[in-house]
């Protein structure tokens, strides 16, 4: 998958349990409009109503060339899963303090897909646990790159 937008907030805020990539059903401006700019994962998440589940305010601009007066960047989007994926997310959702978020949305040849991942919010010194050993690593890496050049 050719990942055109990443959520990166979204392996900080939260344990990711489990992935799904799904299609999603836009509409053709929306196409041109993702292929040309970036969407915005900033507070969108995943509901599932009626055997369905459907893609919240993910940000999706509107495509410049486009001439219709009336455009929702924000509106309810399908994703398109299968039955079993849309109940197992359905079954472990019922779970406590476990939520579907996306985590990045791309191009699988003409189509576009999002990878969703069931989560559960991190607590806050988990996510201090999380700084340290990222800046453990880049000072690894660092010290590495100066010993070897």
């Amino acid at each position: 998958m050719n990942i055109i937008a990443l959520n990166k907030k979204a392996s900080f805020n939260y344990d990711i349990l489990e992935e799904f990539v799904a299609g999603i059903k836009l509409e053709g401006r929306e196409i041109k409009s993702l292929r040309g700019q970036k969407p915005s994962f900033a507070g969108s998440f995943v509901i599932i109503s009626g055997g369905h589940a459907h893609l919240c305010e993910l940000n999706i601009p509107r495509y410049k060339h486009d001439g219709t007066p009336e455009y929702n960047p924000k509106r309810k989007r399908l994703l398109l899963l299968k039955k079993a994926e849309i109940a197992r997310m359905e079954g472990k959702m019922s779970g406590e303090g476990i939520t579907v978020v996306p985590l990045s949305i791309g191009f699988e040849r003409q189509w576009a897909k999002v990878r969703v991942a069931l989560v559960r919010g991190k607590k806050k010194f988990d996510k201090r646990h999380s700084i340290k050993e990222k800046d453990e690593k880049r000072r690894a890496q660092q010290a590495m790159k100066k010993f070897s050049g």
